[in-house]
């Protein structure tokens, strides 16, 4: 027998014959007309496994045990009588029942209650017997169930034997069908708020309800083969996003489907919750399982500064709508954000004031500066080193300035270097009390020498705008080009590539990422992480750059960094180091993350130019089998993708969708996508699809 709940409970059997009679005579029902329930399937028998009729039946069997593989009917006569008394009970229960009073209905909230009936136990049994009472010490449903499934032989069951168990799941049988207490009527809901934001147009209401149904439960490709078709689930967030743009409202019959989705893919959620606007909160407080809607919301309807409801959130929230309470008074007000922070500091868990000490970097700013300068003394390591790094932040704090007076007597030019200026390096011998209390680790991790440890921790910790003065006046470019003695320019340049992203020093990362051309691994830091700092028109042309010198092999990192969408320079770059990896007869999927990049990144407006490569290219001699038919998959799905995402924009923008986007319309008119010429019929995939 399968686990409870999950299957459907096959028939119960038939009593076997026996001498005692077990017929029931003719009963009535509380109308006072003849009760036919006898001549009836035993109630349950088709249903869940999980009713109260089922539950019996599997009660019924499982309590009667077996022995070597043959059903022992000792308990077959009276689980006769006992189903005689559930059907008699509940026939009488029914009839005596007023009809259930739900609640009112909203979409996608929880607990419907229904008005109860008589007690099961002043219910008559059959032929003017008593039905059986719960003995004493009672016990609970799962207990009765669990031991009927055992059996009597795997484990004594409640009350001592089979006869106690099958009159307890009786009358617990009636009572759970009939015995349900009456629902205690509570307040009217308040209505829902309103959201004077413009309605979707009619085109974009139905895209957005076929993106919601046909998306994965996790998001992204739900594994295997993709086909040829658009991956609806990445394409959710860039919809939200555009609709967001245009200030639209969502449709009040979506927001269950969207608050499900965001619950599924917390990358969705603030999209979401911006474009669902306050109805949202209003349908969330009725279902938990939304509960994330009301913790985030309050980053977008956080109470008034110093009111009292700002107040009892933080004290009385969840440690989750604390942190977002804090985040959003950081936005509006950053003293009051700390005043309210300092109220409880001494109070909080370390792992808490970690989280809290972090959303100071929210309006990050010299008043935060006495607060953080006290959090250095804290009991908590993590907690210490977090406000050493935002302290480090702050090139006026006192911290600050005493990491670059460490730091000036390890750095310096060498002054018998000669006609050739070079730098020298002289590491920390020793990391004091003074450096850990500044934040300076002082345990190495596997691998790494001590004194380079704590070198590049006192560095990176230094305001960059130091070390011009230090070496002579000169610009980062000149800086970065002169030689370090002794084999410490590594050591030196990752210091100063950390310290140029954390302090978003868009000049010193122009001169550390190094021109394209270079190979990706000779470089001091990451090059990803540098790009990042500089303007997103820069960023694609050295990615463009990158891409003409080096392929696709070690570009994805770098385009994950790139504004979207990608520029014309970058997108071409892209799609003609695609193709040229399919010309080398490579497979498609070694290239698959930078072809999902694509899908989402490209200009929609380059679906045309790039049909052609959809065609089934001719195998070459030295080529992988079959690489060419998979290429043109691929090229399907990438060029399908974008004409899917220039019809959204159009949809959005009020616009009908063209006749020949190869996508489906609201009224699934025009073509489903007659690929490019070679494509066969699976050139392009429609968003029905």
């Amino acid at each position: 027998m399968s686990t409870l709940g999950t299957t459907v409970a096959p028939e119960a059997p038939e009593a076997p014959e026996t001498t005692e009679n077990t017929s029931r005579p003719n009963t009535q029902n509380a109308s006072g007309t003849p009760d036919t329930a006898g001549t009836r399937e035993a109630p349950g028998t088709t249903g869940a496994q999980g009713t109260p009729e089922a539950a019996y039946v599997a009660a019924t069997r499982g309590a009667t045990g077996t022995k070597r593989g043959r059903p022992d009917t000792a308990g077959a006569p009276r689980a006769s009588e006992a189903a005689a008394y559930a059907r008699d009970a509940s026939t009488a229960a029914a009839a005596s029942t007023p009809d259930a009073v739900p609640t009112d209905a909203v979409p996608g909230a929880r607990g419907r209650e229904s008005v109860g009936a008589p007690r099961a136990d002043a219910v008559p049994g059959p032929a003017g017997r008593s039905a059986p009472q719960a003995p004493e010490g009672a016990y609970g449903w799962d207990e009765l169930v669990s031991a009927a499934l055992l059996g009597a032989e795997r484990r004594t069951p409640p009350g001592g034997d089979v006869k106690a168990l099958l009159d307890t799941a009786a009358v617990q049988t009636v009572r759970r069908r009939a015995g349900a207490l009456a629902a205690v009527p509570g307040p009217r809901l308040e209505p829902a708020p309103d959201d004077g934001r413009p309605a979707l147009p009619e085109d974009a209401e139905w895209r957005l309800t076929t993106l919601l149904a046909n998306r994965s439960p996790s998001g992204g490709s739900s594994g295997g083969r993709r086909g040829p078709g658009p991956d609806l689930g990445e394409l959710l967030p860039q919809w939200l996003a555009a609709a967001n743009e245009r200030g639209y409202r969502a449709p009040s019959a979506v927001l269950p489907a969207l608050l499900d989705a965001a619950r599924a893919r917390t990358d969705l959620r603030a999209e979401t919750l911006t474009f669902a606007g306050p109805r949202a909160l209003w349908l969330a407080r009725l279902n938990p399982d939304w509960k994330f809607a009301l913790r985030d919301g309050v980053r977008r309807e956080a109470p008034e500064v110093g009111s009292e409801e700002a107040r009892r959130l933080w004290e009385e929230g969840l440690f989750a709508e604390r942190v977002a309470l804090l985040g959003a008074l950081r936005q509006r007000d950053p003293a009051a954000g700390l005043a309210l922070l300092e109220s409880t500091w001494k109070t909080e868990r370390a792992e808490d004031r970690l989280m809290f000490l972090d959303s100071l970097r929210q309006g990050l700013g010299p008043d935060d500066e006495p607060f953080l300068d006290q959090a250095l003394a804290d009991r908590s390591r993590t907690v210490r080193a977090t406000a050493a790094e935002l302290l480090a932040g702050l090139p006026d704090s006192a911290l600050a300035r005493r990491m670059a007076e460490r730091a000036r007597t390890c750095v310096s030019l060498d002054p018998l270097g000669g006609g050739t200026p070079r730098v020298t390096v002289e590491a920390p011998h020793e990391c004091d009390a003074a450096m850990q209390r500044d934040g300076v680790i002082p345990k190495p991790p596997a691998g790494r020498g001590e004194r380079s440890w704590w070198l590049g921790q006192l560095v990176e910790a230094t305001p960059l705008d130091v070390w011009r003065e230090r070496l002579g006046g000169r610009t980062p470019e000149e800086i970065v080009a002169l030689p370090v003695a002794d084999g410490w320019r590594e050591d030196l340049h990752a210091a100063w590539c950390r310290a140029a992203v954390r302090q978003r020093a868009e000049e010193w990362a122009r001169a550390l990422v190094g021109p394209p051309t270079a190979p990706f691994g000779e470089g001091p830091g990451d090059p990803a992480k540098l790009l990042s700092v500089l303007p997103g028109e820069e960023r694609g042309a050295w990615a463009a750059r990158f891409i003409a010198a080096h392929g696709l092999s070690e570009a994805f990192r770098i385009l994950g960094v790139c504004a979207v969408p990608w520029s014309l320079p970058l997108g071409r770059a892209v799609v003609d180091a695609l193709e040229i990896a399919r010309d080398a007869g490579s497979y498609p999927w070694s290239f698959s993350g930078v072809m999902g990049l694509a899908e989402r990144c490209l200009d929609p407006a380059d679906a045309e130019r790039l049909a052609p490569l959809a065609a089934v290219p001719d195998e070459s001699e030295d080529g992988s089998p079959g690489a060419g038919a998979y290429w043109a998959e691929a090229f399907q799905r990438l060029v399908a993708t974008l004409r899917l995402r220039e019809a959204m924009l159009r949809e959005l923008a009020g616009q009908a969708s063209d006749a020949g986007s190869a996508v489906a319309g609201p009224e699934g008119s025009g073509p489903e996508g007659a690929g490019p010429e070679g494509a066969g019929p699976t050139g392009a995939a429609s968003i029905s699809a």
